[in-house]
């Protein structure tokens, strides 16, 4: 895929918490999207994975799926779930995401990581919130139940918008 795109890209396939074992440079950049952080159990190991591979001044954006969104159930149609990382939650689902009528069942093991879990593990491994914003959207039509609102814009059709489904942080590494 380098050769196809020009690119001179590192693809590493690791544990995320045993990235030191593996990568060794820094970066100006770190940049975590959509669906990552659930599979983690632990915010604070990962804030520390992210410290280690920023240069001072360095930035780190997330954007992900937020916490309420996983507090219901695949259908949204009940509140199943905590939205404090209480316990791992453990499913078993028919199809995936990438195709809900995939002639699969799976079992899962995910974590719901309140906002305030996600940031103040950043801010506790040495990094400032510059910014932080909420959406009631997805750009991707992901879930059960979701409309068209605009391009590239998506929203739990009876919730519409009254729930935030994305948030962003951008933050920074102390010099």
């Amino acid at each position: 895929s380098n050769k196809l795109l020009g690119l001179d890209a590192k693809f590493i396939c690791c544990d995320i918490y045993d990235l030191p074992n593996h990568l060794s440079e820094e970066f100006d950049i770190v940049f975590t999207s959509y669906g990552v952080i659930g599979w983690l159990p632990d915010m604070n190991k990962w804030a520390k994975i992210i410290d280690h591979y920023l240069k001072p001044a360095g930035e780190l954006l997330l954007v992900e799926f937020h916490p309420v969104v996983w507090m219901f159930d695949e259908k949204f149609e009940s509140v199943d779930y905590s939205y404090f990382n209480k316990e791992a939650i453990k499913e078993e689902v028919d199809g995936t995401y990438a195709d809900q009528e995939a002639p699969l069942k799976l079992k899962y093991i995910s974590w719901n990581h309140d906002l305030s879990e996600v940031m103040m593990a950043l801010i506790n491994n040495g990094m400032a919130i510059n910014k932080f914003e909420e959406y009631d959207y997805s750009p991707y039509n992901c879930f059960l139940a979701m409309e068209k609102i605009a391009e590239r814009k998506f929203q739990i059709g009876k919730l519409s918008n009254k729930i935030p489904l994305i948030y962003s942080i951008l933050a920074k590494k102390e010099e």
